[in-house]
């Protein structure tokens, strides 16, 4: 009973509900036209595939299979830590965790950690903003509200994007140990765009996911979550083909 409790409530979730109606809709609209009505079906059918655990698991396990948590216990020394800036929900009337959105916590927390785990590492938290605040800032001083120093912590506010941040870091960076922390399906562009600026980075990848152990009778059940990952993924994969693009157009552009 409990396992029908949530199929059925998820079935009742916002996407799935949306396209179980599209599709009974559909069951309606004349079918003289038909190759607009098989593209419309198939539009859907392919959003609901792209939103199932079972597939976004698939599609993770090809794009970061070879990525793995950073193991303190391989690296005795890290002197610089950098936290790639993401979302934010700037709010005055909130505390500064409370305007970092998931994605930023989830950086900022492995960052934090590792910063507790070398005492003697500076912590640079990088990323612009709007609304008067910027990722760079909220997050410093949440770092500082869970105990870093104020001495330790770098802020960088004004890069609008990973190339950015990379062109604007690696002066600060070159000749150091550093530990790049971004989320898991973000990391092999970020290490590429720090490389290219001629910084070499330890992976501290965070922020994974993993529906290989939702119950089977869910993984084919579209789900928003397992949406947003195939969107983060897709996401990085049209990144790395713009940044092949500018440099095949500038080897010096990125």
């Amino acid at each position: 009973m409990f396992e029908v409790k949530k199929v059925l409530g998820q079935l009742l979730m916002p996407l799935p509900l949306s396209l179980i109606l599209l599709m009974g809709l559909l069951l309606f609209v004349a079918k003289t036209r038909k190759a607009p009505y098989i593209f419309c079906w198939l539009s859907l059918l392919s959003i609901w595939s792209l939103s199932t655990p079972y597939v976004a698991q698939k599609i993770i396990e090809t794009d970061a299979q070879m990525l793995t948590a950073f193991d303190p216990r391989k690296h005795q020394s890290i002197d610089k830590i950098v936290v790639l800036g993401c979302d934010l929900y700037p709010n005055q009337s909130l505390p500064s965790n409370a305007q970092l959105g998931g994605c930023s916590l989830a950086r900022l927390v492995e960052g934090v950690r590792l910063a507790n785990l070398y005492p003697s590492a500076h912590l640079f938290v990088s990323g612009y903003g709007y609304g008067h605040a910027t990722s760079a800032g909220l997050m410093a001083k949440t770092a500082q509200s869970l105990g870093i120093a104020t001495s330790r912590i770098k802020q960088n506010p004004n890069p609008k994007d990973t190339a950015d941040e990379a062109k604007m870091l690696a002066p600060m960076l070159i000749d150091y140990n550093v530990a790049l922390v971004t989320s898991a399906t973000h990391m092999q562009r970020a290490m590429d765009l720090f490389n290219a600026q001629g910084v070499e980075t330890i992976p501290a990848p965070t922020e994974f996911y993993n529906f290989a152990q939702h119950p089977w009778s869910r993984q084919f059940i579209a789900n928003h979550t397992a949406l947003e990952v195939v969107t983060r993924v897709w996401h990085e994969q049209v990144g790395k083909v713009w940044i092949a693009i500018r440099r095949a157009i500038d080897p010096e552009a990125l």
